[in-house]
């Protein structure tokens, strides 16, 4: 690689480092071409990217960006996990890792605040935002249904009248 493709490279990584909701930076030491495989066809049908670049070439590329401070995880052969959303990306990486010791998680960051291992986990713990957009439209769904269930009561109740007293006649 020639210095016009790692300059091309670091912009490129500083850009998506930039942008991303949530970065999960982890170890990925003894794992197969098939699982390494596995683990981003996983993070990219939850809507991350997963990537493994040199840590020199990262450091760089962290430079100027609000999650500066995680340059220190970058040793050894490590890869990034970003996610605009700041739940997806922790979520595969954790359940990848608890299925496979292979991968440990060292941290991360979201916006300027640095995680450690903990932290990554606690929030592949939380709901998506898929899953939260769907509990507050049910939410919103209940109390209409329960109103129209209330409000058609007393018709049905009426209606339940009028036909035993037919029935007496």
């Amino acid at each position: 690689m020639d210095r016009a493709e790692k300059a091309e490279l670091v912009a490129a990584l500083n850009d998506k480092l930039d942008n991303s909701g949530v970065i999960v930076v982890a170890h990925y030491a003894g794992l197969t071409v098939a699982e390494m495989t596995a683990l981003r066809r996983d993070i990219s049908q939850a809507g991350g990217t997963m990537q493994v670049a040199k840590n020199r070439l990262v450091k760089r590329a962290l430079e100027g960006t609000d999650a500066a401070e995680i340059a220190e995880l970058f040793s050894g052969p490590t890869c990034i996990m970003t996610s605009e959303d700041p739940v997806s990306a922790p979520k595969v990486a954790s359940k990848f890792a608890k299925d496979n010791d292979k991968l440990v998680i060292l941290g991360g960051a979201m916006g300027t605040t640095v995680l450690d291992p903990s932290a990554v986990n606690s929030l592949a713990s939380l709901p998506s935002l898929d899953e939260l957009r769907g509990k507050i439209v049910g939410l919103v769904q209940a109390p209409a249904t329960k109103i129209a269930g209330v409000l058609q009561a007393p018709a049905g109740q009426l209606a339940r009248v009028m036909a035993a007293k037919a029935a007496s006649e």
